[in-house]
Order: C-alpha cells, then sequence, then structure tokens
C-alpha cells in the first residue's frame, strides 16, 4: 500500500490525471484498480474523475511496481544555460523574452537548451523548482512562439497559476500584441481580416481561403500600421484567434508577407533587405480579467512589454503610449 498526501501542486485535478502524471499508470489500469476499490480517497473508494484538494489522503493497494514516480530529474534541464531576458517575475509567474533561433520545446532536432529547459534550470538554480518533491508538476509555459519569432512568452511557478492562465487566454482575458515589417505598403492603415485557415501536418504549413469549408477554421486578424519607411510598413497586430502561423500565413494571403519569412513570403525582398528570419515579434502582453483571477488578481489591469526588436528601430515612431 501506498500513501500520498496531495500537495498544492498536485491538487484542483481529476484523480486519474493526477496517478497518469505521477506514475505510470495508464487510464485504462486506473479505471480498473477504481472498479476494484484499490483507490481510496480519505478512505472511501472514489471514481476516476473525482478531484482531489490540497491535504487530502490517497492510498493505493497496487503492487510497488506499478508505483514507480515519473518524478523529473534536474538532469532533465540543467544542461541547458539558465540565460534568460527577463521581462517580469514574482513568485506566481514568469514572462520571458524569447530571443529568435530558440525553441520553446524540444522537437526533432534534439536540442536540450529550450526555453523551458532554461526556465527550470533558473529556477532550479534558486530553489524554487524542486523536482525531487514533485509528482505531477513542473514549470510550464502557457504560450508558444515559433522558433523565429521572438517576444513574450508566459511561464507559471505552479499549478494553480497554469490552470488561471490558460483559462484567462483560452477566454481572451489576456491580450498579446505583436509587432511586424510587412513587405509593402498596407493599406487601410487599420482593418479586422477575416479568413479560413487549414493546417497541412505534413509540410507544417497552412492555407488560408476566403470560403469556409468542413476542413477550415475562421481566423481574424486585427492590425494598424504604426509607420511606412517608403518601401514596407511596421504592423501592430492583435490576434482574435490564434492559429498556427496566422500573423504570416494571413498578412501573406492579402499581398503582405512578412519581411524574412521564408515560408510564406518573398526570397527576393528577403534577400534584398537581409532579412534571414521574419520580422516578428511577440512585444507586449496586457492582463485584463472578466472573471475571477483567484491568486492572480493583482495582475489585472498590468502590461507589460518586451524590448523593442531591432527590426522595428528602422522607423521613427515611439511606441511608449501606442
Amino acid at each position: 500500500m501506498k500513501e500520498i498526501i496531495v500537495s498544492e501542486n498536485d491538487s484542483g485535478q481529476r484523480i486519474d490525471r493526477f496517478l497518469s502524471k505521477a506514475f505510470p499508470l495508464s487510464q485504462g489500469q486506473i479505471c480498473k484498480l477504481a472498479r476494484k476499490k484499490c483507490i481510496k480517497l480519505n478512505g472511501k473508494r472514489c471514481e476516476p474523475n473525482t478531484h482531489i484538494a490540497q491535504n487530502d489522503v490517497i492510498r493505493l493497494f497496487v503492487p510497488d511496481e506499478m508505483l514507480i514516480p515519473k518524478t523529473a530529474s534536474p538532469d532533465d534541464f540543467l544542461s541547458a544555460s539558465t540565460d534568460i531576458d527577463i521581462v517580469y517575475e514574482d513568485e506566481n509567474i514568469l514572462l520571458v523574452d524569447k530571443p529568435v533561433g530558440m525553441v520553446v520545446h524540444e522537437d526533432d532536432s534534439g536540442d536540450s537548451d529550450t526555453l523551458i529547459n532554461r526556465i527550470k534550470s533558473y529556477l532550479y538554480q534558486k530553489q524554487e523548482y524542486h523536482p525531487e518533491d514533485e509528482l505531477s508538476f513542473a514549470p510550464a509555459l502557457c504560450n508558444r512562439i515559433d522558433r523565429n519569432t521572438c517576444g513574450i512568452v508566459i511561464a507559471a511557478k505552479n499549478a494553480e497559476s497554469l490552470r488561471i492562465l490558460n483559462q484567462k487566454i483560452r477566454d481572451r482575458e489576456l491580450t498579446k500584441l505583436y509587432l511586424c515589417i510587412a513587405c509593402g505598403k498596407v493599406e487601410p492603415k487599420s482593418a479586422l481580416l477575416t479568413a479560413y485557415l487549414e493546417k497541412n501536418s505534413e509540410n507544417n504549413t497552412v492555407k488560408i481561403s476566403d470560403k469556409k469549408t468542413k476542413d477550415n477554421l475562421t481566423i481574424k486578424t486585427k492590425y494598424r500600421v504604426l509607420g511606412f519607411n517608403g518601401e514596407n510598413s511596421l504592423l501592430e497586430v492583435d490576434l482574435l484567434t490564434g492559429r498556427t502561423h496566422q500573423i504570416r500565413a494571413h498578412l501573406a494571403y492579402i499581398g503582405h508577407p512578412l519581411l524574412g519569412d521564408g515560408k510564406y513570403g518573398s526570397n527576393k525582398l528577403n534577400r534584398k533587405y537581409g532579412y534571414k528570419y521574419q520580422a516578428l515579434c511577440s512585444y507586449e502582453l496586457r492582463f485584463k480579467f472578466t472573471t475571477d483571477a483567484g491568486r492572480l488578481a493583482y495582475l489585472d489591469g498590468k502590461c507589460f512589454k518586451a524590448k523593442l526588436p531591432d527590426f522595428a528601430k528602422q522607423f521613427d515612431i515611439s511606441l511608449e503610449n501606442t
């Protein structure tokens, strides 16, 4: 028999999800154990979808070999640098300005020097993350941006903050504004663009259309022109829907691809201006809560900005009060 006292980071989730994160147990195994009364919550049998709370007592009557914890090891992330550009930090969240060229999570390249591993390494060195004490939680990213996009990425330091932020992002109680250079003179100076996006997973591209089909999804992209240098336009973009490659593909679809975009843009123009990566930055983050934010309520109304990306400095404008 194994006894577990539910910690703060493990609370608030279904018991089956907690057990599948903490131990090498499948959903089918957990359901079977629950039916056989091998899982007890506070001394009573429970259903797999029962939610657990801090200080609840879970008892598992199963062989020890089924309960080898899937605890994270510092070896999983300590090879990563602790060098991160912090925009804002408190006891619950971390806002990091990700540079161009860094992936947020490990991908097929096998590179372990990812943004999330740098964050874990940073918090471990600060003694704010103790993987050996966690059964189901690790610091996690709440949003992601492409390898070749720079700007703000949100990380949660505890499970409750992660749940709150995921809900706020889902319900659009956070606004993420992007800066980008679009080729040519974009007119009108502001607009709300609506179209439909279909993803091709095989080649990691998307296709934009004006017609709805059973396979595509509605996209809404709001922009305003901040500056024009005689050849190209600096835009501020607000994604009202957050689809794969939405900004890059949508602007290309209206004839104004991002400068430096090798997938949806113009190689001729990219070579002319010397851009190897798309001129795109997740520049500003605004918290505007309309529902209860629990322990993160203090963030309501706050606004954070990344440093001005180099590509925007060619435009003679100030973004301080935009």
